[in-house]
């Protein structure tokens, strides 16, 4: 009996090859008949494989089994590597046996050969025929490198990684942007962030922890940078101030380009985007000045608003590269903030920002726990709403710091994708719940 597993990805053929039988699978990309010779294009995760049929040195049965197969049927194909500078990879493959593992059906609900386009939400609607085109399968190639080098770097740095609840019974930061789910006999919601969990770990002695997560937020946003379902790569540090947690999120941003740009070369060359690596340390930006800095280019902001969208591409087209946006004012960041001891009206929180929008927001935080309830009680939060956090401050909480960055928007930055649905596998958004 023939042994039919798969020998070879086509990125493991080589010309040297050449007389060796391999078993390849995947799925027909292609195929033309020119009529004393015909050629299948096989396409598998890691490119694609010319399989040459020569009619008069083919079996006649074999070569019209493989010809009559149509678009996108799955396949294993036995068969001999031969040298041809022409074809995909410098070989082709001529073929000894085949075997029908899935027909497809026509039509097909979008064309993956790259010949026609189609819209984002066809493509997101078939989102496994979207994946087949390999300027697509690159980003997600790009992604996964890029949450494993997220990992090895915290891990080099002595982060241990952690799992906190993502279904709460109070909001991370209060208001009124939360899923409510059913919960028994109780009110609970999908969590925001892993904020308050993360802090109440900085009282454990563990010291510095990280978690890659998914975060939700029921804001009714349609725009391009924002998803209601998303991952967020969540940094906490004991013993630490802002600056110490700004430094550790610039070097692993520098880190991660590094890392994509050595090893996703072929993926960045599909995607024909040239991946500049950062340099260090990052500009940083004083609020004030970036208020100031928008106004000169028109984009008028009132001193304790947030910086608009407009506002932030007039600050990014000036400065060019990443930069951080510090000296926030007090009353408009999160009540675990820490304000500057010497100007309560500013804290020490920053925004790391792209040139082209914000990738994370962090602070040094509050740990004394009578400043805590203060802040909470200013912002019109109930101190005894969130008893579970604070008892964590009651009993030695040290100095801490850390940041939240969307791996989503970290994508769009390695990329060059201008839409943060291009760089998720299924968006969720006020307007998408399936597939």
């Amino acid at each position: 009996m023939k042994d039919w597993r798969r020998t070879h990805y086509s990125e493991e053929i080589s010309p040297e090859m050449e007389g060796s039988e391999v078993v390849v699978a995947g799925w027909i990309h292609e195929t033309r008949d020119l009529g004393g010779v015909a050629f299948v294009v096989l396409r598998d995760r890691a490119g694609k494989i010319q399989v040459t049929i020569p009619k008069k040195k083919v079996d006649e049965e074999l070569a019209e089994k493989i010809i009559s197969q149509v678009r996108e049927t799955v396949v294993m194909v036995r068969g001999t590597v031969q040298k041809d500078e022409r074809a995909p990879g410098n070989f082709e493959l001529i073929p000894n046996d085949l075997k029908i593992l899935s027909k497809s059906k026509t039509p097909l609900p979008m064309d993956v050969s790259g010949k026609v386009d189609a819209e984002l939400d066809t493509r997101l609607n078939s989102r496994y025929m979207d994946l087949r085109k390999p300027e697509i399968g690159a980003v997600f190639k790009i992604r996964s490198k890029t949450l494993t080098e997220v990992r090895n770097y915290l891990e080099n740095q002595g982060f241990l990684e952690i799992t906190t609840p993502k279904m709460v019974a109070t909001a991370t930061e209060g208001g009124t942007d939360l899923f409510p789910i059913s919960y028994f006999e109780k009110e609970a919601f999908l969590n925001q962030s892993p904020q308050l969990f993360k802090q109440m770990m900085m009282a454990s002695g563990l010291d510095k922890v990280y978690e890659i997560g998914p975060i939700f937020r029921a804001e009714e946003h349609d725009t391009r940078r924002h998803l209601n379902e998303s991952i967020s790569i969540d940094v906490e540090q004991a013993f630490s101030d802002h600056n110490d947690v700004m430094q550790l999120l610039e070097d692993m941003i520098q880190h991660i380009t590094e890392k994509v740009k050595k090893d996703c070369g072929k993926e960045l060359q599909t995607l024909n985007h040239d991946l500049e690596i950062p340099e260090t340390p990052f500009e940083r930006v004083k609020y004030e000045e970036a208020i100031e800095l928008a106004g000169e280019k028109g984009v008028d902001v009132v001193w304790g608003d947030d910086l608009p969208t407009p506002g932030e591409k007039a600050v990014g087209e000036e400065i060019g590269t990443y930069y951080y946006i510090t000296e926030w004012p007090s009353e408009i960041k999160p009540f675990y903030a820490l304000p500057e001891p010497e100007n309560k009206e500013i804290t020490r929180a920053f925004d790391l920002m792209h040139p082209r929008f914000e990738l994370s927001s962090g602070a040094q935080r509050v740990h004394q726990i009578d400043l805590l309830e203060k802040r909470m009680t200013t912002q019109g939060l109930a101190p005894e709403n969130f008893e579970f956090y604070i008892d964590s401050f009651k009993y030695g909480m040290p100095p801490h710091a850390g940041w939240g960055v969307g791996a989503e928007r970290l994508l769009m930055a390695l990329t060059g994708k201008e839409n943060i649905r291009e760089v998720t596998l299924f968006p969720r958004d006020r307007n998408r719940l399936t597939p």
